[in-house]
């Protein structure tokens, strides 16, 4: 009997002992419980408490992820989709005691503040949206949803992201939506291709523009050198003319230099001598007699020799 009262006192010196002291992990935090009352807060590391009296509640304070499936919306266009939208949150060490005051936990948080909050804040801001807008504008969506529910659910714990993770609409708009892309793609592309003609053309337009002007230029070049040839040539002429009036004889200087010493081998009865048709003075007396008809080339040279 004695040695059952020992054990009996023994087992429960142990639970005293066992139960008068807790630790608290870095990244977590405590909140004291006595007699289920919240009394206080514990910091990591070794901490003690009553036994039987008090009692520690963990919270962590590492970030967790809560994921809505379904989220069933309706666009401004009238068009059903299902939003999967995933947020990730956590506590902060300096309110666990009104988290748990309020929500018992960070999981009660997730159940009655940001579920109801994120279907109804998604639901708001995706009937804001066309359907082709909620597609090609995504970021933008997924950026005022976020800022909806940031500023609707607060609370003591920080909201770190809300992300959109897929968007599913019916399998017949969703194939609508496609067609009338691939024939945004096409009109695109004519676009461009009518763009790259038009330039094309204004190549051609100026390459020939560039030509034409190249040929009135060259044109313009050979009328101006005519020009300047014909007032040469001209000048020339009237200065020649000049020369004559002031030296009648230049003309038969001219021929005399020029001549190259030949008379012809045929000559006609009364016909005149080349080069010897000169001023009478100049070149023979008046009384010389004229050639013979059938002269050879060596007669007049004797003629004159005479």
């Amino acid at each position: 009997m004695l040695i059952v009262g020992i054990a009996a006192i023994a087992l429960l010196g142990a639970s005293i002992v066992s139960g008068s002291w807790y630790t608290i992990d870095q990244r977590e935090r405590g909140v004291i419980l006595r007699n289920g009352k919240l009394i206080g807060t514990a910091t990591p590391g070794l901490g003690f408490k009553l036994p039987f009296f008090d009692s520690i509640v963990k919270i962590s304070l590492e970030t967790q992820r809560v994921q809505f499936d379904k989220v069933n919306s309706y666009s401004r266009d009238q068009q059903p989709a299902d939003l999967l939208i995933s947020v990730n949150y956590r506590a902060t060490e300096d309110k666990v005691d009104e988290l748990y005051a309020q929500f018992g936990g960070i999981r009660g948080y997730a159940d009655r503040v940001l579920l109801p909050k994120v279907q109804s804040e998604s639901k708001i801001v995706f009937g804001q949206f066309n359907a082709v807008t909620a597609i090609q504008e995504r970021g933008r969506l997924n950026a005022e949803v976020m800022a909806a529910v940031l500023k609707s659910a607060g609370g003591p714990v920080v909201i770190e992201s809300v992300q959109i993770e897929n968007l599913d609409f019916s399998k017949e708009y969703e194939k609508s939506i496609e067609q009338r892309m691939l024939a945004e793609v096409e009109v695109q592309r004519l676009r461009q291709n009518a763009e790259r003609e038009k330039v094309q053309a204004e190549i051609v337009v100026t390459k020939a523009t560039a030509e034409a002007n190249a040929v009135r230029q060259r044109a313009q070049a050979e009328s101006e050198a005519i020009r300047l040839r014909g007032e040469a040539e001209a000048s020339a002429i009237r200065a020649r003319g000049a020369a004559l009036g002031d030296n009648p004889n230049l003309v038969t200087l001219v021929q005399a230099e020029k001549w190259d010493g030949r008379l012809p081998v045929t000559m006609l009865p009364g016909g005149a001598v080349p080069m010897l048709n000169l001023d009478q003075r100049a070149v023979a007396p008046a009384s010389a007699p004229a050639p013979r008809a059938s002269t050879s080339l060596s007669a007049p040279t004797t003629a004159i020799a005479r």
